[in-house]
């Protein structure tokens, strides 16, 4: 593997846990020959090729459109235009704001979704301009996820080009709420009770094209604060002070996790933002936090959360048996993110056809790993589902420095392409 392949695997190892490589049953990667040397499929590779200028300048096009989650609608409508143009059926947003483009199968009895979401995790006033220094692309956002978009359009082009018609129906859309306090938003609209049912989900929102996630590291995360009346530092001293209830709780809850997580699933947590108070002679009438715990298993992340809870009740009670004046503070505890975790079984079709097109197209061996992505939500219903790279290389995502480089790109393309035949029925 040469160290620019190395580099999206090297970014997975440090944020996700590796789980040990898996074997890639002869047949899948009979199905992958089968399928490569079919005449239709060598002239969509080589068109995929031949637009590759057009996805990239389709990339750049929508990274430079903000899109905040929660504030999606611009590069939502942007993308929607791009489906139609690509030839996709028919175009709609839901009552959420995805936007999905259908290319209706030829017995339509299940529904395959395809999907890469619109938003970042860059407020409204950052710098989304895309520049170039030599072969590298910067701007916040371009790898995570316009450049997974961008990859959706050109399968649409593709499957109009050559007036591919899978069994099933393909849905390609863009959704909203990923990212951080999006809490999967838009996936946990499509995947909710008594929606239009999905047979599979196909995520693109990975790194190299070995790199493939087939289990949703869960997370759950709280704004907690609590509240007093406030007042003078010394004038109304003996008054209960929220800082001293939100330093006992976070004593309290991280003595109990450090002793929970040394031990099973790796679980983790994390007190992530602190706030309160107005001047240094005020005892604050508020002081919050945002707590963010995650697991890959479901059964330890409701452990922790149970843990955390109750240090958050300790904490109020020793700071309310202290105060020698005025009323008892209180406690709100708000949940702002829940995103389940659950695993794909490495031995099914999608893992083994995913594996099996990796090593095909890439030449390096896959591995699996786990990751929060919108698949956590198929994931955790029992839902095939896994989460794709979107081809090149890139890295700093999250950060202003973001970058990507169009090495090989297409095979994202064609990596994705065989995936949703393989999946849709061809």
């Amino acid at each position: 593997m040469n160290i620019k392949a190395f580099f999206p695997l090297l970014v997975f190892l440090l944020t996700n846990q590796i789980i040990i490589a898996q074997t890639i049953q002869p047949q899948y990667q009979k199905q992958v020959e089968e399928l490569v040397n079919k005449p239709t499929i060598q002239k969509a590779f080589e068109y995929i090729k031949s637009i590759d200028d057009q996805t990239i300048k389709d990339m750049i096009f929508l990274t430079e459109i903000p899109s905040p989650s929660f504030h999606e609608k611009e590069k939502g409508l942007a993308f929607a235009e791009l489906l139609k143009k690509a030839g996709a059926d028919t175009v709609w947003i839901d009552e959420v704001g995805n936007i999905i483009g259908k290319r209706k199968g030829i017995k339509s009895d299940k529904t395959i979704l395809v999907e890469a979401h619109l938003d970042t995790v860059f407020p409204f006033g950052t710098d989304v301009k895309v520049k170039q220094k030599g072969d590298t692309l910067f701007a916040p956002g371009i790898g995570d996820a316009t450049r997974s978009l961008s990859v959706v359009i050109a399968l649409v082009k593709t499957f109009h080009e050559f007036n591919i018609r899978t069994e099933h129906d393909i849905w390609f859309a863009g959704t909203v709420g990923e990212e951080g306090l999006g809490d999967l938003k838009g996936m946990k609209h499509l995947l909710r009770e008594g929606a239009h049912p999905l047979a599979a989900h196909i995520a693109i929102d990975g790194g190299g094209l070995e790199d493939i996630v087939n289990g949703g590291i869960g997370s759950l995360r709280y704004k907690v604060m609590f509240k007093g009346s406030g007042g003078h530092s010394y004038g109304a001293f003996g008054i209960g002070n929220p800082h001293n209830a939100l330093a006992h709780a976070i004593t309290a809850f991280v003595s109990k996790a450090d002793v929970f997580t040394k031990e099973g699933p790796k679980t983790t947590y994390s007190v992530s933002v602190l706030g309160g108070g107005t001047s240094v002679n005020s005892i604050p009438y508020e002081s919050w936090m945002l707590v963010d715990m995650r697991s890959e298993s479901q059964e330890k992340l409701k452990g922790i959360n149970q843990l955390f809870l109750t240090a958050m009740e300790e904490g109020l009670e020793k700071e309310n048996a202290i105060i020698r004046s005025g009323d008892a503070l209180k406690l709100k505890i708000e949940k702002v993110g829940d995103r389940p975790s659950g695993m794909a079984d490495p031995d099914s079709p999608i893992i083994q056809q995913t594996m099996a097109l990796a090593k095909f197209l890439s030449g390096n061996d896959p591995v699996l790993t786990s990751g929060s992505t919108n698949a956590n939500i198929a994931f955790s219903k029992g839902i095939p589902a896994v989460t794709i790279g979107k081809g090149g290389i890139g890295g700093a995502i999250h950060s202003l420095g973001e970058w990507w480089i169009n090495e090989d790109g297409y095979l994202g393309v064609q990596n994705a392409l065989l995936l949703v035949l393989m999946q849709g029925g061809m």
